[in-house]
């Protein structure tokens, strides 16, 4: 008998999509805490938030690897980029104290391409397993002729729980604080769209070229992940370390980042020579013609993270995180002032 029309005529695969489920479903259970109440087959992520807190409050995030997914469809490279969803998403959210206790994703795709769709879970999963924090559910959405076969997006979406005492929002910062850098790991997934237009339209440059000034080639230096700062953070916390703010460096650089945890009446300057920035950024600049001015409102410049805390405080604080693994600079202070980041 004839069957007709199907699901699969019409572009979409479901056993291409049971194919990648079956690929990454061990990953994603190894992330599972003992807090996680539900299974893989279930249609909302359940996750108990247990007791031993006494006011807790609920922190939630979201963001999506913008266009740095572009250099991953042109390498054909999907493995590192779930970690840029993960900590795009956690690293906003312990900046207010909270610990990341699950992530949901989101990847959409034209034609489904299991071994793709694999590659990319698995790097969301192993991800959430260095921050501790339980991939609980997703949506795997196949849409034929919204996207060009071989291309994706992907979204994040993270929740986490800090006591009400232990927020941490900016209040408590002074005149006299000092600004700590966290190292980036490059470029991380903001300005992606500017350092393309400058290295390789502008520039001139293939992602397969090694320019003198990287040991690496351009594609290589782009796709690397995001730095995941949220293990650091908790561990700084858990050791009663409580800094006055933190602030995750992405979309609008050190300048408009910083600005947010001032309260009024302070402002923060911020020393660019107080940390090498990586040669990646001297490339785009000198390729692309850019202004330091735009290049330090699009760019991290090398710091991933900015830890703002009382003088006494910072040695403790910068010993914690090189023992995570951290590499940490003193790029500033708290002024009094009218709220502005100078940089100089």
């Amino acid at each position: 008998m004839d069957e007709g029309l199907t699901y699969k005529d019409a572009g979409v695969d479901i056993e291409a999509q049971d194919r990648a489920i079956g690929a990454f479903q061990e990953a994603v259970r190894a992330t599972h805490t003992p807090n996680v109440v539900t299974g893989l087959s279930d249609f909302g992520g359940m996750f108990a938030l247990g007791g031993g807190y006494q006011d807790p409050i609920l922190v939630a995030g979201t963001d999506s690897v913008g266009t740095k997914l572009m250099i991953a469809f042109e390498l054909d490279r999907h493995d590192t980029i779930g970690q840029d969803a993960v900590a795009m998403c956690v690293d906003d959210i312990v900046c207010q104290g909270a610990r990341p206790l699950f992530f949901l994703d989101y990847l959409g795709s034209g034609v489904r391409d299991p071994e793709q769709t694999a590659a990319i879970v698995i790097g969301v999963a192993n991800a959430c397993r260095q921050v501790g924090c339980a991939l609980i559910g997703g949506e795997l959405a196949e849409l034929p002729g919204l996207y060009k076969p071989g291309e994706y997006d992907l979204v994040g979406f993270a929740v986490g729980v800090v006591e009400r005492s232990r927020i941490i929002d900016g209040s408590a910062v002074s005149a006299g604080d000092i600004l700590l850098g966290l190292s980036s790991s490059g470029v991380h997934s903001n300005g992606l769209s500017l350092a393309r237009k400058a290295l390789l339209q502008v520039g001139g440059l293939k992602l397969s070229d090694t320019p003198c000034e990287l040991d690496r080639s351009v594609g290589e230096e782009l796709l690397t992940p995001t730095r995941l700062y949220a293990a650091s953070i908790m561990a700084a916390l858990d050791a009663g370390l409580s800094p006055g703010a933190i602030v995750h460096i992405t979309g609008g650089g050190l300048p408009d980042n910083v600005i947010r945890c001032l309260p009024e009446g302070l402002s923060a300057h911020i020393r660019v020579d107080g940390f090498p920035h990586q040669p990646i950024f001297g490339l785009i600049q000198r390729l692309g013609g850019v202004a330091d001015a735009e290049m330090y409102r699009t760019f991290n410049m090398g710091v991933g993270m900015v830890v703002v805390c009382r003088p006494e405080a910072a040695e403790a604080l910068e010993a914690n995180f090189a023992a995570s693994g951290e590499t940490v600079y003193r790029i500033g202070e708290i002024e009094r002032g009218d709220r502005q980041v100078r940089l100089s």
